[in-house]
């Protein structure tokens, strides 16, 4: 039997990007037997916490993984319930998620520290403060980022740096900050330019690679991406689970694409599938907990070596 509900988690500090601010993180917790995931509905792709409930709802009680593909589509409804339903079986068989995929056992992996999108002298301030964390990542997306960025890098000069603009940047703006991003030592930028107006992409020079998030969510995306991207951002929720997000993986990388596996804000019980999908990533962004004030019992682990993978008492 598969139920679903709302939980709540309060955030440490105010998370703004360039679409708006938020205070907690609302999420839906999927249970099915006895296996459970977590997903965050998201309004940039059109889904509530209602709409995807009715989802899930709708979906038989005796729903199997494989089945589950086909009767969802891509989203957030999908992925609690593919993640629900590879705990269950995980529990149900005595052995770990990764054991029944077939993958090698996990290990740590360094995770991008998220820095809010604020006023230039909040953000160097903020870099300050994390400056000792080996990955941060930048939330921009405004025509007036420049002083953002000088101001991220004096704050942490010693730090990799990596920016997500999501989708805020004209390709006026982009080729204007692309040399100084180059120059500053950013290694990556995610989603310059606004999906389906992105095709200059592949007619503008890209001098820091350009990683695919709000343009890429299962396979079906990767043909429309060809010439206009370098990397791809996976994240659970816009692949719809852990089953395509894996296949995902596989065929990024066989067209030649770098992988970073990203998170929308949300608990350890959301990452921790993950945490299986960014073995051997280029870069890995599952700082969805660190963002929290509370989180779920048997948290996921962060430390020098990163984000480590979950206990069997968190999931899978």
């Amino acid at each position: 039997m598969i139920t679903v509900s709302k939980d709540v988690f309060p955030l440490a500090q105010v998370f703004t990007i360039s679409r708006g601010s938020r205070t907690e993180a609302q999420v839906l917790t999927v249970r099915a037997g006895c296996g459970w995931g977590e997903c965050v509905p998201y309004d940039r792709y059109d889904e509530t916490l209602e709409s995807v409930t009715a989802e899930i709802e709708r979906l038989p009680e005796d729903v199997d993984r494989i089945a589950l593909q086909g009767l969802l589509p891509a989203g957030a409804a999908r992925n609690a319930v593919d993640c629900a339903l590879w705990d269950h079986k995980a529990k149900t068989a005595g052995k770990r998620v990764w054991e029944l995929a077939g993958l090698p056992q996990p290990g740590p992996q360094i995770t991008a520290y998220t820095l809010s999108l604020a006023e230039p002298a909040e953000m160097k301030a903020q870099a300050a403060q994390n400056a000792y964390r080996p990955l941060l990542k930048i939330k921009l997306g405004t025509p007036d980022d420049m002083p953002r960025l000088e101001a991220v890098r004096a704050g942490a000069p010693k730090a990799r740096i990596i920016v997500d603009a999501n989708e805020g940047w004209t390709a006026e703006v982009y080729s204007e900050l692309a040399p100084h991003l180059l120059r500053l030592g950013v290694e990556l930028v995610e989603q310059p330019l606004p999906t389906g107006q992105d095709d200059m992409l592949s007619e503008i020079a890209r001098p820091v690679p350009v990683c695919a998030d709000e343009s890429c969510h299962d396979r079906e995306s990767l043909p429309a991406l060809k010439g206009k991207y370098d990397i791809v951002n996976i994240k659970l929720d816009k692949a719809g689970g852990l089953t395509e997000a894996l296949l995902l993986k596989e065929a990024a990388l066989a067209e030649g694409y770098g992988i970073f596996v990203g998170c929308m804000v949300g608990s350890s019980l959301a990452m921790a599938p993950a945490t299986l999908l960014a073995q051997g990533a280029a870069f890995t962004d599952l700082d969805g907990p660190l963002l929290l004030a509370e989180d779920r019992s048997d948290a996921l682990q962060f430390d020098d070596a990163g984000v480590h993978p979950p206990k069997a008492a968190l999931w899978g």
